[in-house]
């Protein structure tokens, strides 16, 4: 592996390259011909991984280095956090657009300075805390205690990945041994189909997953291009979402649900054998997974209410589903920081055929490649 600088007008821009044997760089998209897609494991119960939902997040404030750290110390294996560029390049770990909702500051923080600015200010929930730089976030995942943590970091779709990707890339790569000791465990999140090209571009040894709230969106933007696939716990529910899962599974691609919160909910995502479940209350997904790999049948839901789950809630109806998915596709085409119509982007440039694409997913890359 090494660190390839690009200078244009005057600034650097960072990606990541993998070496040959020779010594000389290769762009890390090249990829060896694919036998076939290896299919995804069904998980059991012990095996499905508990991610942090802006960290403990049920316990302190969201998005916070304190709450990071407190998700670790009640057993989650990974965090999920999400990533705004200030108007001087600093990365923060911040939800919102704007500083407005959870914190003492106000404004959008593209239009902001980290330096002597957005660094003074501090959460609204109690203990007070600092919003944490995307650096330091990583600088705890590589502290020796948290060398097992993954970090699924969720791609704001107002950010300009042009100008994010470049400089999440050099922060990445500041660290010996990254490619074996870190990339593996980061994940970009994706929205949008804008950020696929960049990300292929700045940092394809990084696992890449959609986020959202439709398979139907999955299948047509993001299939051949994704390892895997974060969504919504409620548009799972039903058929479609059964039948889904099991393309995955078939295909080798990876499924997280989001945002689980209740027990019953948590023991139905369990049944499902995905890869993780994200959670703002981390102690009660890590005690209830404890509980039933010790007593499997407490993975059962209770009572009668096993079969009324099912139609519990509206957010589980397919007609929920499809006014959701029509909302889903608005905002992407609006709330973009290009807004637009909805394009699948041409890697070709990038040496990325759809094949080798495919190839890459299914884990034929070559041995320095990222693992899902």
């Amino acid at each position: 592996m090494v660190k390839r600088k690009n200078v244009s007008h005057g600034s650097s821009e960072y990606t990541m390259a993998d070496s040959n044997s020779n010594g000389s760089s290769t762009p890390s998209s090249t990829f060896e011909p694919a036998v076939g897609p290896v299919p995804t494991p069904f998980r059991q119960p012990k095996d499905i991984e508990c991610w942090g939902h802006r960290g403990a997040s049920a316990l302190l404030p969201e998005n916070t280095l304190a709450s990071f750290r407190a998700a670790i110390e009640e057993g989650a294996e990974g965090i999920e956090s999400d990533v705004h560029a200030t108007a001087d390049g600093v990365i923060l770990m911040f939800h919102d657009a704007d500083l407005d909702r959870t914190t003492d500051g106000t404004g959008l923080i593209r239009v902001q300075r980290w330096h002597g600015g957005i660094e003074h200010v501090r959460t609204k929930a109690q203990p007070p805390q600092p919003i944490p730089r995307f650096e330091e976030l990583v600088a705890l995942l590589m502290e020796s205690n948290n060398r097992h943590v993954s970090l699924n970091i969720d791609c704001k779709m107002q950010n300009d990945p042009e100008k994010l990707f470049p400089e999440m890339a050099r922060v990445i790569s500041q660290h010996e041994n990254w490619e074996h000791d870190l990339a593996p465990r980061l994940i970009l999140g994706l929205w949008h189909p804008q950020f696929l090209k960049a990300a292929f571009k700045y940092l394809p040894l990084l696992t890449r997953y959609h986020i959202g709230f439709s398979p139907n969106v999955v299948r047509k933007y993001f299939w051949d291009t994704c390892h895997g696939f974060s969504l919504n716990f409620a548009c799972l529910m039903g058929q479609e979402g059964q039948n889904f899962m099991e393309d995955c599974r078939k295909a080798g691609k990876e499924i997280c649900v989001w945002t689980v919160n209740d027990p019953v909910e948590m023991r139905t995502a369990m049944t499902w054998g995905i890869k993780a479940i994200l959670t703002d209350k981390v102690s009660v997904m890590t005690s209830l997974r404890s509980e039933v790999c010790s007593d499997p049948s407490k993975l059962q839901i209770p009572g009668l209410y096993r079969y009324a789950f099912p139609w519990s809630h509206w957010r589980y109806y397919s007609f929920a589903h499809m006014l959701i998915e029509r909302s889903f596709i608005d905002l992407l085409r609006s709330a973009s920081y290009a807004p637009g119509p909805l394009v699948v982007p041409d890697l070709g440039e990038l040496g990325m055929s759809a094949d080798a694409a495919t190839a890459s997913i299914n884990g034929t890359i070559s041995s320095t490649a990222v693992a899902a």
